[in-house]
């Protein structure tokens, strides 16, 4: 099987050395990290077999956010770390969408651009919801920040899960309609004027680049419905830990170029797309976000400032809700949340490891990476 590490292996040095100076730190960095995850160059542990004898190495992990190796095994724990912010209510999937005349902005100014998105969008939620026409309280959201497409395409979002309703001036719980949260209309001219604002505000010369059709058109803004709080959490958990591109999805190398496979939105078909390794990388590499840039934010009394409220809204809301089926975040065929494992079986008869020696560090980095 092929894996990004591969590709970074034997690709990587010329795509250093034809941008050079012009690749990001944190480019340079992911593709470091990625190459040497679990590789002699991090050490790592001999594990023994105490009946037959066998003997494996298993090397450290990088634990870069961007490695396909290293982000499914923090899935169960944040899923864990997630059943105090549950309330007994029905949540809703929204998600707001940068228009394609502001994604060239973004990728050149990221950190500014994903802490407006979202800012704004988290605003406009919230104004929206304290209208009594809606809501007519505080909402709470918790939001992650997603930037690709299926193909690998740039297309920067932000999903947020939220609870069916809000909590109003006298503290008491407001819910929402069953299957209806806000307008998506009125949720994407709030944010586009927002936005608009914002930027004019933060960085002027930035603003000026903007094409002007962008603060004329519709903003695409989508609300679903998600059932239950615990299904909500498990639905949005791989967007908080998946990689622009698992190792699973890549189908071959051959001839410099990189086939992967995704799954089209419009018609929920597997497709394959075939590039050349320079642009492969290329692609992957406009998803590694800024150094410390958080990808997922709490809003509302889901913050971490006001959570004391919690205990006091699952007293109002002690009532069964409806579980719901929920599909597969988009159909790619990702790894699946598992459960975490403390031990090692041997693979010829199946017994507990033990771990022994330790391996160092090599002193240099493998070939690849000089």
């Amino acid at each position: 099987m092929v894996e990004l590490a591969e590709i970074f292996q034997r690709y990587g040095p010329a795509y250093r050395a034809k941008y050079g100076e012009r690749m990001l730190p944190g480019h340079r960095r992911a593709m470091r990290d990625i190459e040497r995850c679990r590789t002699a160059v991090l050490g790592g542990h001999i594990y023994t077999c105490p009946d037959c004898g066998q003997a494996e190495y298993l090397y450290h992990s990088c634990r870069n956010r961007h490695c396909p190796k290293c982000q499914n095994d923090k899935t169960e724990l944040w899923l864990e770390a997630q059943q105090d912010l549950l309330l007994p209510v029905s949540y809703f999937l929204l998600t707001f969408t940068l228009p394609e005349g502001l994604r060239a902005i973004a990728r050149s100014h990221q950190r500014l651009v994903y802490d407006l998105l979202f800012r704004v969008s988290a605003e406009a939620v919230q104004q929206l919801g304290q209208a009594e026409r809606w809501v007519g309280g505080q909402m709470g959201m918790m939001g992650v920040l997603h930037t690709w497409g299926r193909n690998l395409a740039y297309h920067p979002h932000v999903h947020y899960l939220v609870p069916g309703g809000g909590v109003g001036k006298d503290g008491v719980w407001r819910p929402s309609r069953a299957n209806f949260l806000l307008p998506v209309k009125a949720l994407s001219r709030v944010m586009r004027d927002k936005f608009c604002a914002a930027l004019r505000q933060a960085d002027a010369a930035v603003f000026a680049q903007v094409p002007v059709r962008v603060w004329q058109q519709d903003w695409v803004v989508h609300c679903q419905p998600v059932g239950t709080g615990e299904n909500a959490v498990k639905y949005l958990a791989p967007y908080v830990f998946r990689v622009a591109i698992s190792n699973r999805r890549i189908v071959k190398l051959e001839h410099d170029r990189v086939t992967f496979r995704y799954r089209q939105t419009e018609t929920g078909q597997l497709k394959t797309c075939t590039l050349p390794a320079e642009e492969f990388i290329h692609r992957f590499l406009q998803h590694v976000l800024p150094k410390s840039l958080v990808k997922v934010r709490y809003y509302g009394f889901l913050a971490v400032g006001q959570r004391k409220r919690l205990a006091v809204l699952r007293e109002q809301l002690r009532r069964p809700v409806e579980q719901t089926s929920l599909a597969a975040t988009d159909g790619d065929e990702e790894e699946q949340p598992r459960s975490r494992c403390t031990e090692m079986l041997c693979p010829s008869c199946g017994q507990v490891m033990r771990r022994g020696a330790v391996i160092l560090p090599t002193a240099h980095s493998p070939p690849w990476t000089r």
